[in-house]
Parts: C-alpha cells; structure tokens; sequence
C-alpha cells in the first residue's frame, strides 16, 4: 500500500520533528509567548493551504457543475467549516486563525508583526513580494516561500501532501502541560489557549488526520507519478518545517539570554 510506504519513507523526518530540541526549550508562558508569535505564520498559511484545495477541488466556479469526487470536496468543505468558521469557548463564530490570535493575546504575546504583514498582503501572485517587503525572519520567509511554491503549482495531490503530511501534532499536547503547571503554580488560567489547542487535538487526531489520508488516496489512485510527487512533497513539507523550528528554537534561546 502506498500510504505504508511514504509513513515509512517519513518515519526518520517525522520524528525528528517530534522530537525536536525546539520543545525542550518551552517550559514556560513566556516561552509559549516567543513560540506563538513565529508559529502563527504557520496557522495562517495552512489556512491557504486549506483554501487551495477548496478552490481546486469543490464547486467554486459559475455555473456550477458536479465535481469530480463528491467524498473528497465533502472532506474540504468540512475542514473550511471548522477551520474557517468554528465555535470558540464564548460560543462566537470564528476562525482558528482568530481563535488563535485571540489566545496569542491572552498570554502577552505581540500579534501586531503578523497583522501588519496580512494588511500587506493583496493576493497570491504577489505573496513572495509581500514577504520579503515585510522584512520577515529569513526561517519564517523561507517557510510561507515553500508553502505558497506548492500552492502556485496548482495540482491538488501536492497541496494535499503538503497539507497533510507537512503538519505538526506535538503542540497541543506540550502546550497544554505548560498551561496546567502554570495554572497551579500561578493560579491563571488561560481559557482561550486551553480551548484552542483542545479543539485542534479532537480534531485532528479523530476527524481530519484520517480523511486527510483518504483524500490523498482518492487524489493520487493508481497513478505512480502522484503518489512519487506526494512523497517528494512530504520530504519537502516535513524539511521545511524543521527548518522553522530550528529559527524558533534560536529566537527562544536569544529571548531567554537576553532576559537572562
């Protein structure tokens, strides 16, 4: 099966993300504080991603017509619901990327950087300019650069390769034992990260981590090109995220000596 294949082919990659020292240095809000402001590009972006392949392949155009694969477009069409649409803990309507900007500001973090750089922003063909405009960190540039590189081939097996394989499921889990020990020895209780990263962890792990790999299955079916790209793709997707992690972790590691 191909999906065994390119798990095993990721396995070393994969885990060196899990395992990644940038985690050691999260000990405290603080440190979640310095994390965030990076790492939020990196909830934006995935929303592009999400949005190309609703784009590619849902009915977006006029007049309307049957899609291809009616499972596939379902699968977008309720990733956008949730992602682009969900519940926060008041019971409002908003994005994830809200929701997490939202919790950015619950713990002190700066959110101004990144709304400055959507404000520049105007559309994909002109993203790499908007990026370099913004004097963005070089691992932070490199980063959306990779991503939107994927988004501009316009070929949905590899957006959802790198949308599927090119994520991270350790955050919540390590973020969430950060707040609790915070919670006991300050007695602050951070309701909208709590729920945020609560949310991410019954979703991706018991809805969208599943479908995601069914929707590469139903994208690449018995063509041997797709799935060789979709693992080209992967490597690609899971390199480029070491590499931000390796800028936070230095960005981390200056905060600390310089408040040493």
């Amino acid at each position: 099966m191909m999906l065994d294949k390119i798990n095993n082919e990721l396995a070393g990659l994969r885990a060196e993300i899990k395992n990644h020292k940038v985690y050691q240095e999260l000990q405290t809000v603080t440190d979640i504080t310095v994390f965030m402001e990076s790492h939020i590009y990196a909830v934006w972006d995935f929303m592009s991603l999400l949005k190309a392949l609703q784009l590619k392949l849902t009915g977006q155009t006029l007049p309307w017509k049957p899609v291809t694969n009616a499972n596939t477009a379902r699968f977008i069409n309720e990733i956008v619901l949730e992602e682009e649409t969900d519940i926060d803990e008041q019971g409002l309507t908003k994005s994830h990327f809200e929701m997490y900007l939202d919790a950015m500001n619950e713990v002190g973090a700066d959110t101004r950087p990144i709304h400055a750089f959507l404000q520049s922003v105007s559309d994909v063909n002109t993203i790499n300019k908007a990026i370099k405009k913004a004097g963005l960190p070089e691992y932070i540039a490199d980063f959306l650069n990779f991503t939107f590189s994927i988004i501009s081939t316009g070929e949905p097996h590899k957006i959802a390769a790198a949308f599927t394989f090119g994520r991270e499921d350790v955050i919540p889990d390590m973020f969430l034992g950060i707040l609790e020990k915070s919670n006991k020895n300050y007695r602050t209780d951070y309701r909208k990260l709590t729920y945020y990263l609560q949310r991410h962890i019954d979703l991706d792990g018991e809805e969208h981590g599943p479908l995601a790999l069914k929707m590469i299955q139903e994208l690449c079916g018995n063509d041997t090109k797709k799935w060789d790209d979709v693992l080209i793709v992967a490597k690609q997707a899971l390199t480029s995220r070491i590499k931000l992690w390796n800028g936070v972790y230095d960005n981390i590691a200056k905060e600390k000596l310089e408040t040493a």
